[in-house]
């Protein structure tokens, strides 16, 4: 049995464990995908009939990659007989085969989540409600929800505590809807995802003889990363499974990172419940990270309640220290990470697709993208667009490119109807038939309507919403002449409707679509602040809207060549993946964890989980990275580290820029202790792994829970500071460009010196000393 050659004892009796119930407990690089095929290769090899086994994993690509595995030790023939794939595309093949039970046609279609929204869009319509109030998306989300918690139309109805919730959330008319969207898939014979899983259900509960017969079948099942099933898979599996118990699991719950879309780590914490006599196999080596790297996980992940306690190990080299880079803002954070990639590659030749950058939201890209490209280091933004070409960016980018040019026909009739505001589509042709008749353009017809709107051949409720669309931009433009262009991209934000628009999506989506124009905002404030410190800078709108149309075309000129991209997503999105070096940006409180998802200990225990996974993404090195100040809506924030640093040994962290950190805690006029036992010079978040404690010592040992290091972020530009302070040869840190030397100090009138300034991670800047915010180092 060459296949069995190289497995370690806990994956050898994984694999050759053939009968009953079984739980494969696999910690982070430890071999799972390999147990699981040579696992099916094993019951094949014994005789045990493909036809009888069942497979299920949650991606296509997971499913080949194991069938493909499975084929090379079986053979081609044996492999195709098997029953593997994902939880939906099984599902739908045994629907095919018996959906004349529950009234469907055999060749019914699958909705996706685009056909989905266009049928409930009519509905909606049909039913006379609010569209705005009852938005097609949201809607589909909650529809979602309940169909995966098996919760019916009838099973709605017959529930006042969900008719009563949705009452008091202004959303009496859900049930209606969903009940009336049901029907209209059924008539149109057609299921959308989650009817997937649902008819499934029903299929296996009210037909007795269906559900006999695929027990019979699928004698042997194995489900891949059984901690991400929802309920509705859960009682699926639970029913085939429940004739012959021949059923493996495997899956880790320390990587559970999916309730949001409805996954339950009850499921695998709860199977030894539902198989008393299940055997439970832990796979704690770690193949894929550094000892130290793998450690620091631990000692991070041991922190929640609710787990399997593993002793994760790794056998691979000690490896280096994580390094902690501790920045001044979110900008100095992304110099770093860039100026980091930039030296590694060219030090030790690493190809850029050997690094990640992981972070918890998707609004975070834009400083990186921006830095990257500074240094011209491609890239690639996975599981969304490059963040400039995200539609709500853009349609904010519109509006302001009007107003720098009024004659941008693709602006004007980008934003004309968006929001909605009756400018249909019918109108806007017109518009266009008339301008170019006239041999002028749209802008000039717009602001002529009063002598155009006999011709026009549009009614007065129309003129007068074009009227009113042009006077708006019209008054952004005279604001313009008076105020920075931040104000007025706020005011064109809020007034044409635009943040209302996206704030009335609470979807996690829509909640995204905020998060980016926010982003997009802080972006701007902070290139006028950065244009009013650089000799000769131009923080005009135009000069931004340049800017940022260079940066995006310069990225979509690169996103189609071979060449390796130093990869961005988000820590979702990395679960599965490995990286050589990967950079965990961003751990800030409120920032990660998130703000929304640590007002309980089960949401908090799951972030925790994110952070675990995010460091066991890294093989050889891992950096991590945080700023003290953060834009919010254009005006800088302070924030503080966040709790998972602190809950890392020290022994497994290096502080990369421990001089400042010192500095930063003797300016505060906080014991450097205040924290943890760190002595100064070392990062407050330090935990030492057994602190000794003194008997004799001054400070505090307890400190109230809801202190906040507020005062050692503020030292931007600390009070008493002049231009007549700096000096040439001075290191010094500003808040944008980092750690840099003065070079060259020119002028003697005070309000007018300038600094030529080198820094290490953003190069020459010429600054104008009065309005640089320039600490010495």
């Amino acid at each position: 049995m060459d296949y069995l050659q190289g497995l370690n004892e806990p994956q050898l009796e994984a694999v050759t464990t053939i009968e009953g119930p079984l739980m494969v407990l696999a910690g982070a690089g430890s071999g799972k995908t390999r147990v699981l095929t040579m696992r099916i290769a094993h019951l094949i090899t014994n005789l045990i009939d493909p036809f009888h086994i069942l497979a299920l994993t949650f991606t296509n690509k997971a499913a080949k990659e194991m069938k493909d595995r499975v084929a090379k030790v079986v053979g081609q023939s044996e492999a195709k007989s098997l029953w593997m794939g994902t939880f939906h595309s099984v599902f739908a093949r045994i629907l095919r085969s018996e959906a004349h039970y529950i009234g469907f046609p055999s060749n019914f279609t699958i909705y996706d989540s685009q056909d989905s929204v266009n049928v409930l869009k009519k509905v909606i319509k049909e039913l006379n409600i609010d569209g705005d109030l009852y938005k097609a998306k949201k809607v589909l989300g909650r529809i979602s929800q309940y169909k995966n918690n098996l919760i019916t139309v009838k099973a709605y109805f017959n529930n006042p505590e969900l008719i009563e919730n949705d009452e008091r959330a202004n959303q009496k008319h859900i049930g209606l809807i969903y009940q009336k969207y049901v029907e209209a898939c059924f008539k149109n014979g057609a299921m959308d995802f989650d009817d997937l899983l649902l008819r499934t259900n029903e299929l296996l509960t009210r037909f007795p003889e269906v559900l006999a017969k695929y027990q019979d079948r699928f004698r042997y099942i194995l489900v891949d990363e059984y901690q991400d099933t929802n309920h509705s898979q859960y009682l699926i599996v639970k029913a085939l499974a429940s004739k012959f118990e021949n059923i493996c699991v495997v899956g880790d719950d320390a990587q559970s990172i999916y309730s949001f879309r409805g996954a339950n780590i009850l499921n695998i914490l709860n199977f030894k419940k539902d198989y008393p006599d299940a055997v439970t196999v832990s796979l704690e080596q770690n193949y894929r990270s550094t000892q130290n790297i793998v450690n620091a996980a631990n000692v991070v992940i041991g922190k929640n309640l609710q787990q399997f306690k593993k002793n994760v190990f790794s056998e691979n080299e000690v490896g280096e220290k994580i390094k902690v880079y501790r920045s001044l803002s979110d900008a100095d954070e992304a110099a770093f990470v860039a100026s980091n990639i930039w030296q590694l590659h060219n030090s030790e030749q690493m190809n850029f697709d050997q690094f990640a950058i992981l972070y918890r939201t998707n609004s975070q890209t834009r400083a990186f993208e921006d830095s990257l490209r500074k240094k011209n280091i491609p890239y690639r933004v996975y599981g969304g667009l490059s963040f400039y070409q995200r539609k709500e960016v853009k349609d904010l980018v519109a509006y302001l490119r009007l107003l720098v040019n009024e004659n941008d026909a693709e602006a004007l009739f980008r934003v004309i109807n968006f929001p909605a505001r009756g400018i249909g589509e019918s109108t806007q042709n017109k518009l266009i038939v008339f301008a170019d008749s006239q041999n002028i353009t749209v802008s000039q017809v717009l602001g002529n309507l009063g002598q155009f709107a006999p011709t026009l051949q549009l009614n007065n409720g129309i003129i007068t919403k074009l009227a009113d669309f042009w006077a708006m931009i019209k008054a952004f433009q005279v604001m313009l002449k008076d105020e920075n262009a931040y104000t007025v991209a706020m005011e064109v934000a809020k007034r044409s409707g635009l943040i209302k628009t996206l704030k009335d999506d609470q979807t996690p989506e829509g909640i995204s679509r905020v998060e980016n124009i926010q982003e997009l905002m802080n972006s701007m404030q902070g290139f006028i602040d950065e244009q009013q410190q650089v000799e000769d800078g131009d923080s005009s709108l135009s000069n931004f809207l340049e800017n940022i149309a260079l940066s995006a075309d310069t990225q979509k000129d690169k996103k189609d060549d071979n060449t390796p991209k130093v990869s961005l997503m988000t820590i979702h999105l990395s679960k599965g993946l490995e990286f050589p070096v990967v950079h965990l940006v961003g751990l800030e409180e409120n920032l990660f964890p998130s703000f929304m998802s640590s007002s309980t200990r089960e949401e908090l225990e799951e972030e925790r989980r994110l952070f675990y996974v995010a460091l066991t993404r890294a093989e050889k090195r891992a950096f991590f990275s945080y700023a003290i100040s953060r834009f919010q809506w254009g005006k800088i924030t302070d924030a503080e580290p966040s709790r998972f640093l602190s809950e890392v040994d020290s022994e497994y962290l290096e502080l990369i820029n421990p001089a400042l950190e010192s500095r930063f805690m003797n300016h505060s006029g906080l014991k450097s202790n205040i924290f943890d036992e760190a002595p100064m010079g070392e990062t407050r978040f330090f935990k030492k792994k057994e602190p000794k404690k003194s008997l004799e010592r001054d400070e505090p040992t307890i400190i109230p829970k809801n202190l906040k290091p507020v005062a050692t972020a503020k030292i931007i530009n600390p009070s008493g500071s002049s231009s007549q302070d700096i000096e040439v040869g001075d290191r010094v840190r500003h808040d944008r460009f980092g750690v840099g030397e003065v070079q060259f100090l020119d002028g003697t009138d005070p309000n007018n010196i300038k600094a030529k300034v080198i820094f290490q991670h953003e190069g020459e800047k010429n600054l104008i000393l009065k309005f640089a915010k320039l600490t010495k180092i």
